[in-house]
């Protein structure tokens, strides 16, 4: 089963390629529409990008990288104003590419589908303000005027570290570079930030990082672990120099955080699925669905094929802390449900302000199918429950459509409102499941 690029890689890719000092290439990239929308929303700055269509007739998301056409990526000299950017309901539209607006020198209006003006924004705009924009209000739609000329913010980024992650695509641009503090709780997702952090260093851009649990230290291309009771309750620093951002041409990885739903397919309906090209090393917060899969039974095996997982239909519950990959909570929610005995979900409170309320979601949706779902400050609990068939709201997010697809594999009769909302990461999701069914995942 190929899964397309990831979502994470391609988004980073695409704002470093449009602040590098030359023109760059990007193969392997999402096509979905959190990338379109990316790629407009640098179009209306100035950026040019060119995605020639494959001759290939198959859909593109199938195409394995090697064989897709790769997008050519080239930089303004100067960043213009943007008259409107759409952000959907992409969280990277709407957080890394202000920072690239307060670059130009003029006005540049960003909106959203309904469901984005609830996502938290306010501390990336206190940033950026910090910095020297003129921006207004705190939320979506909300408009940046550039020139940025200052260097040091302090953020709380405890709601997203994609407010973290935005500034520091960008930092090297800033005039006097960027001096960046967190003061706040917790950082969720923290494996993004040394994404982020791995991806400016593959183009020639030094962060130096700082907790006041430890001395200052250069990250570099190889993505440094980082223990997230360790360094969540403290004080962080980034500090990057202006400096050019060096142009590549990068070939995006799989997304393995995407994977993880055909992945778990094989854990509930017995059998075998293999992704290929799963990387032996990487900086995606998605490396652990393996080991957090197989613990709901089954096994894996990573070989020159890729990386394929086993099951036998049997599920057993667990504890699980997903504080650095929320994005598996619909999955894991999924398999719980699924699940002989009881399972907590932790560490994902944040999840509320994501494209929608997932945990009040995830406890709505499970419970109108009978089951035992309760949130807690922090997560959910579910508990083994007789389940029927019935409607499961998508409340327009893509992980909730597969989170439903899971469960429809054991219980008849699971209907999904508007499997539509799968293009925001995978449009041809629903035939990639048929395949799968008929067979095609192995």
């Amino acid at each position: 089963m190929a899964i397309p690029g990831s979502k994470s890689a391609t988004a980073r890719s695409l704002v470093l390629s449009a602040l590098a000092d030359a023109p760059g290439s990007i193969t392997g990239g999402l096509v979905a529409r959190d990338t379109d929308l990316m790629m407009e929303a640098l179009r209306a700055l100035g950026v040019v990008i060119a995605t020639p269509a494959p001759d290939d007739p198959r859909p593109a998301e199938s195409i394995k990288p090697s064989a897709a056409p790769a997008w050519r990526v080239s930089p303004p000299p100067e960043f213009r104003p943007a008259g409107r950017i759409d952000c959907g309901l992409a969280g990277t539209v709407l957080r890394f590419v202000p920072p690239l607006a307060a670059l130009a020198d003029g006005t540049s209006h960003f909106t959203g589908d309904p469901a984005a003006c609830g996502r938290p924004v306010a501390p990336l705009l206190s940033g950026l303000r910090q910095l020297g924009a003129e921006v207004v209000p705190d939320g979506l739609p909300f408009t940046v005027r550039g020139l940025a000329t200052g260097r040091a913010a302090v953020i709380d980024s405890s709601a997203s570290s994609q407010f973290v992650s935005g500034l520091l695509l960008a930092g090297a641009r800033f005039p006097e570079g960027l001096d960046l503090r967190h003061d706040g709780g917790p950082i969720p997702s923290w494996p993004h930030i040394e994404m982020t952090v791995t991806a400016l260093a593959a183009r020639g851009v030094t962060v130096t990082t700082q907790s006041d649990a430890d001395r200052p230290s250069a990250r570099s291309g190889d993505a440094q672990a980082a223990d997230h009771d360790a360094v969540a309750s403290v004080a962080h620093r980034w500090q990057i120099a202006p400096g050019p951002v060096r142009a590549l041409d990068e070939t995006i990885e799989p997304d393995l955080t995407t994977a993880a739903v055909f992945l778990a397919a094989a854990l509930v309906a017995g059998g075998s699925i293999t992704v290929p090209g799963w990387p032996a090393q990487t900086s995606q917060p998605g490396a652990r669905v393996p080991e957090i899969l197989t613990r709901f039974g089954g096994g894996w095996l990573l070989d020159d094929r890729g990386l394929t997982l086993t099951g036998d239909g049997r599920l057993v519950g667990g504890d699980f802390d997903l504080r650095e990959t929320s994005e598996l909570t619909p999955v894991v929610a999924a398999l719980a449900t699924l699940a002989s005995g009881p399972t907590t979900i932790r560490g994902v409170g944040h999840i509320r302000g994501h494209e929608t309320n997932r945990l009040a979601a995830l406890a709505g949706d499970i419970t109108a199918l009978g089951g035992r779902a309760d949130e807690t400050a922090d997560g959910l609990v579910v508990r083994p429950a007789r389940l029927a068939g019935g409607r499961w709201r998508s409340h327009g997010d893509h992980r909730l459509a597969h989170a439903a697809a899971l469960i429809g594999l054991r219980l008849p009769g699971v209907e999904v409102d508007d499997i539509s909302v799968v293009a925001k990461t995978m449009p041809d999701f629903a035939a990639r499941w048929r395949d799968i069914l008929r067979g095609g995942g192995a």
